[in-house]
């Protein structure tokens, strides 16, 4: 088969939906993948897949806005998205067999046309990206945000959140995966549609 998966992978969805855990771990089942290929075929082992949480990404405004419940506003989300598009970008100029995973809310089809740059010229790379849209009934994800801790988004944002949600549609590359099940299960599912000729 003359599959290949795609450089940059995207999860994406609402808060609680598992971006960062399923993210992380996507990641490092690629690595893994891409391992025990290279030991199978005897060469040396030099692919990277990188993993990068688009919140890490937020000038201190927008955590502060966030923390006190306020949803953020395009103005607020502009250089952020144009901060993450120039880390994507980066990416794909690395090449060399590589891939990154990265987890981001991208809610509106126009955060994630800023993501991948759609329409820009060279610096489209949307043809190197496949957004994974981890979607979950309200119930769930409302569970999920209420255990959490260690996070700067309260709970409270999740209705907006939702309320601005534009699953993705073509011609978006993209898959869409249930979060029902197990984290591992979650996984294993993404990278078997991935790889589905």
């Amino acid at each position: 088969s003359g599959f290949v998966m795609p450089q940059i992978i995207v999860v994406m969805g609402v808060c609680g939906c598992g971006k960062t855990t399923v993210g992380r771990a996507l990641a490092a089942e690629l690595l893994a993948a891409e391992r025990l290929k290279a030991a199978e075929r005897r060469v040396l082992f030099w692919l990277r897949c990188v993993f990068e949480d688009a919140d890490d990404w937020h000038p201190a405004a927008n955590v502060e806005k966030m923390s006190r419940g306020a949803p953020l506003s395009d103005e607020d989300r502009a250089p952020w998205l144009q901060a993450l598009h120039a880390l994507l970008a980066g990416w794909v100029a690395a090449g060399g067999g590589g891939q990154g995973v990265l987890a981001c809310s991208a809610l509106r089809r126009s955060y994630r046309d800023i993501l991948v740059g759609r329409g820009k010229g060279e610096d489209d790379i949307s043809s190197y990206c496949t957004f994974v849209f981890l979607q979950g009934p309200f119930e769930v994800l409302q569970e999920r945000l209420s255990s959490r801790t260690s996070h700067f988004m309260p709970a409270s944002l999740l209705l907006s959140q939702l309320e601005t949600l534009e699953p993705p549609s073509a011609p978006e590359r993209s898959l869409t995966c249930p979060i029902t099940g197990s984290m591992e299960a979650t996984v294993a599912s993404i990278l078997q549609h991935l790889a589905a000729p």
